[in-house]
């Protein structure tokens, strides 16, 4: 049997596997030793494990990965999340649409500083889906709007999924992570700008008749210059110091990812918020979140190694220089399958399996791999949202609680903004500088 057939195999497997409900890591490892073990013999296959784990997670730059959890779950203990939608609530309260508006920008923030879209969804379902359902807003918009605003957190630096694909590129981090703050913008206005659209468009999707449902008016809350400042001053400054020092270059990623840890346990504690209880258990969901993202990378590094033994990726590299393909013809193609595969499987593990087949092609086409990894990040972005898998929507569905609300009418909800992203997908496609632009200039 031949390397191309063997990586052909264990590509079919792996999926085979995963469908079957196997941990992606685990099938990524299995999958991988044996077709090493077929390919040369059963003692290399051990060897390169060892080889992998250390390459892969001996790098100084791994550390980011366990501070920004940390960091984006203190921010979750001190309830600024909350503090931010009020904010932006008494900011737009006159505005047709301006609590679906206050929950985009105040997830925009909050995705600043946590770079997880899993806890901005629990964090805004509990602050805003509420609010919204008191002054009449349809259950199903509620939860789009937080569903659908939640996947900026995987855009907006910080970001995971910007590590990951960091890593498995070997591209700059921190390059990775001012990449994303145009397109986060992009994104974000564009979520507020089909809020506005629907409120005139299409108002039965948003609002229900406040006579039946006993919404109530919205009334003018008194707020101070000095009360907004003291509510949204904390999350500002957290922003300045992490991103403010990592785009200066003051900080390395990871620096700034210890230097956040701080202050976000310094705002955890200055709120009253963090028990010796709840500190407990936040340690304890960093170090899991943190081992499954390394322990995933430590696969996929072994994965990729198992790639380039078959030598599939040149051989799928040349095959599409034969079919006399386009950019933009290979750039479709990819960005469907990704969509595709974000239907049945999460975003962390469509870029291990899927970046070391395409990476070698992307490079054959001389594309840009920052802006490559911008528009990977936003395609498996929508995954978050889209039937059956998409795990804001099951994130929501299981921090509201709510028998009343199927999982159905939450994915009606995010439809606008599926659309949205599909469309902003596009325009990043078409214009590689609105990612790059500030990559390069600092």
């Amino acid at each position: 049997m031949t390397g191309l057939e063997i990586g052909i195999i264990a590509v079919v497997l792996m999926l085979v596997l995963i469908y079957l409900g196997m941990h992606i890591s685990i099938a990524l490892m299995l999958v991988s030793l044996i077709s090493i073990s077929m390919l040369r013999n059963p003692e290399l296959a051990t060897r390169m494990v060892a080889a992998a784990a250390n390459d892969s997670l001996s790098s100084y730059l791994y550390g980011v990965v366990p501070l920004f959890v940390l960091m984006g779950l203190l921010v979750v203990i001190s309830g600024v999340g909350r503090d931010t939608f009020d904010v932006f609530q008494w900011l737009l309260r006159k505005i047709r649409g301006g609590l679906g508006i206050a929950t985009v920008g105040a997830n925009g923030i909050f995705a600043s500083i946590t770079g997880i879209s899993v806890a901005s969804a629990a964090v805004f379902t509990k602050v805003a889906v509420p609010e919204m359902r008191r002054h009449g807003y349809t259950p199903k918009f509620a939860v789009g709007v937080v569903a659908g605003s939640s996947v900026l957190g995987m855009l907006i630096p910080p970001s995971l999924l910007m590590i990951v694909y960091g890593v498995l590129a070997e591209q700059s981090v921190g390059r990775m992570f001012i990449a994303g703050i145009i397109p986060g913008i992009i994104l974000a206005t564009a979520f507020c700008a089909v809020i506005l659209l629907l409120s005139w468009l299409r108002p039965g999707f948003m609002m229900q008749d406040k006579t039946q449902t006993g919404a109530v008016e919205d009334v003018a809350v008194e707020e101070t210059p000095l009360t907004l400042f003291s509510k949204l001053a904390p999350i500002l400054l957290l922003m300045t110091l992490v991103l403010g020092g990592l785009y200066s270059g003051f900080f390395t990623p990871t620096e700034a990812g210890g230097v956040g840890a701080f202050g976000a346990l310094l705002l955890a504690l200055g709120k009253r918020r963090l028990t010796p209880g709840k500190f407990y258990q936040v340690l304890g969901e960093t170090g899991y979140v943190a081992v499954s993202i390394l322990f995933l990378i430590l696969a996929a590094s072994l994965y990729s190694r198992m790639l380039a033994l078959t030598g599939l990726p040149m051989s799928i590299a040349q095959w599409v220089t034969a079919l006399d393909l386009s950019i933009y013809h290979f750039l479709a193609m990819y960005l469907l399958i990704i969509i595709l595969m974000g239907c049945i499987i999460d975003s962390v593990s469509i870029m291990l399996i899927v970046l070391p087949i395409v990476l070698p092609i992307a490079q054959h086409f001389g594309m840009d791999l920052i802006w490559f990894g911008v528009i990977t990040v936003v395609a498996v972005e929508i995954g978050l949202i889209t039937p059956p898998f998409g795990i804001s929507v099951y994130t929501v569905k299981a921090a509201l609680n709510d028998k009343s609300v199927p999982v159905k009418e939450i994915f009606k909800g995010v439809v606008p903004f599926f659309l949205t992203m599909v469309v902003v997908l596009i325009i990043l496609s078409a214009f590689p500088a609105l990612s790059t632009y500030l990559a390069y200039r600092y």
